[in-house]
């Protein structure tokens, strides 16, 4: 007997089907959250935690301490964030290009 077995991937946010919903972390007070969303409500994320992130700074070591994943997938979220307000063309996925990591960390 053959078998078929069929993923879906469903925005988390929306309830949408998406071939392209990713899932992210998110850290606060130290409980950390996954979440599958399309791009547009990844970007819908962005945009609300954004000025947040920029306005706050990286916790190192003790209570605040979060997996290296989540804090990465933060960092990168904060600089595609930053980017995308400072005119760069950035993909919602994938690798960020060290010019940009680069103009981030100059203005930051």
């Amino acid at each position: 007997m053959a078998q078929k077995i069929v993923t879906i991937f469903t925005d988390d946010l929306t309830g949408e089907e998406s071939s392209e919903a990713s899932t992210h972390i998110i850290a606060l007070d130290g409980v950390t959250y996954e979440i599958d969303l399309a791009p547009d409500s990844y970007d819908q994320l962005l945009e609300a935690v954004g000025p947040f992130l920029k306005a706050g700074r990286r916790a190192r070591g003790g209570k605040a301490r979060v997996a290296k994943a989540a804090s990465a997938n933060q960092d990168t979220a904060a600089i595609r964030a930053w980017a995308k307000e400072n005119g760069y063309n950035v993909n919602d996925r994938g690798r960020v290009s060290a010019e940009i990591r680069e103009a981030y960390a100059k203005a930051n």
